[in-house]
């Protein structure tokens, strides 16, 4: 029995061994995306002015302590699926870092931190919550969930849907109706995240939402932007058929579209880039989550922001997070290969940033 006995000693040591050294990879990766190299992240730049802007000073933080301790990479608490969980975004994070540091891509990946940018990002003080607005990627719910924070209602269930976008009764206030000091210490030390999709699906589901669906209380989008898109990009004068698919993607891929952008005014921030939207090179955020893997990413959002206990992410429909290959083929099965080239050469920083494969489309 001795024999036996030592063999389950060694074993045993092999395994405790095998969790120690597991758990150092965890915690160098986490302290390596939590210290950020400066190096990275210095050089200051020139506004993005989208509208008429005031510039704020271009804030570069570092991480302060965002994750709970369950979260920390100590053993304790880690079930599998919450280690796989915590891998997949501490890659996400590491992925953004790097391609920030590309110089190749520096004007595609860095903004500076404008009053534009502010605007997107809501506020929950009670739970020290930041959240960036990227509309078309189910931002409606993570809006009710912190309104619901906030207290201005007990649950989601009892927010009225005409609430929910009207910034003066759904008790949201904007990072941009603080004080300089008061925003660098909100970046500085409140948990930040943002959801991204696929770009181009994203770009479909802004052109559905505002020009074919076209809801009643947005009329703009189908009487004022696209006239001046159809005025500027259609080739064919004579048709009278209302703003194409064609026409949107001519608009978003020409270097000039900024024209344009300013007499939209913030209507734009439908189909503008992740980059312009949030400065994901700029801002140190806690969390990226991806609509494409929404149903995990929620539930880690509300645990690594401490707010699980509190408020639950609204159900998601079954299949509503896929991506549809099928769909975004077919919208750009009638575009020139050249303007979908200028289109992803202004998408390509959202396509690196955040590991989204360039599309087949493009490469045949």
């Amino acid at each position: 029995w001795l024999p036996s006995d030592n063999m389950h000693h060694q074993w045993l040591l092999l395994a405790a061994c095998f969790w120690v050294i597991f758990m150092f990879m965890v915690a160098s990766k986490f302290i390596t995306l939590t210290f950020k190299d400066p190096d990275g992240y210095g050089a200051k730049q020139e506004p993005l002015i989208l509208t008429a802007v005031t510039k704020v000073e271009e804030v570069h933080v570092p991480e302060a302590k965002h994750w709970p301790e369950e979260f920390q990479p100590t053993g304790k608490g880690f079930s599998g699926n919450l280690i796989h969980q915590a891998l997949v975004h501490m890659e996400r994070l590491e992925l953004l870092r790097n391609v920030c540091r590309d110089t190749a891509l520096r004007n595609l990946s860095h903004t500076a931190v404008s009053k534009f940018i502010l605007d997107r990002i809501f506020v929950c003080d009670k739970h020290k919550i930041l959240f960036c607005q990227t509309p078309k990627v189910g931002n409606t719910q993570w809006k009710k969930v912190l309104i619901v924070l906030n207290g201005a209602f007990s649950s989601i269930e009892e927010i009225p849907e005409n609430i929910v976008h009207d910034h003066e009764k759904n008790g949201l206030p904007r990072l941009s109706s603080f004080s300089d000091s008061e925003i660098r210490k909100r970046l500085n030390l409140y948990f930040k995240f943002f959801i991204v999709r696929d770009p181009f699906e994203r770009l479909i589901s802004a052109f559905k939402d505002k020009f074919v669906h076209n809801p009643r209380f947005e009329p703009w989008y189908r009487h004022e932007i696209a006239p001046g898109i159809i005025r500027k990009y259609r080739k064919n004068r004579t048709e009278t058929k209302g703003l194409q698919f064609e026409d949107f993607v001519r608009y978003l891929g020409d270097p000039n579209h900024r024209w344009l952008d300013v007499q939209f005014g913030d209507h734009i921030i439908h189909w503008v880039t992740y980059v312009e939207l949030c400065a994901p090179c700029e801002i140190t955020y806690s969390v990226i989550g991806h609509h494409e893997t929404l149903e995990d990413d929620a539930p880690f959002i509300l645990k690594a922001a401490g707010i699980d206990h509190l408020v639950s992410y609204p159900t998601i429909p079954p299949g509503i997070t896929v991506y549809n290959k099928t769909k975004v083929e077919r919208y750009f099965s009638g575009i020139s290969k050249r303007d979908i080239r200028r289109l992803y050469a202004r998408f390509e920083g959202d396509f690196k940033l955040f590991g989204y494969r360039e599309p087949d489309f493009l490469l045949n």
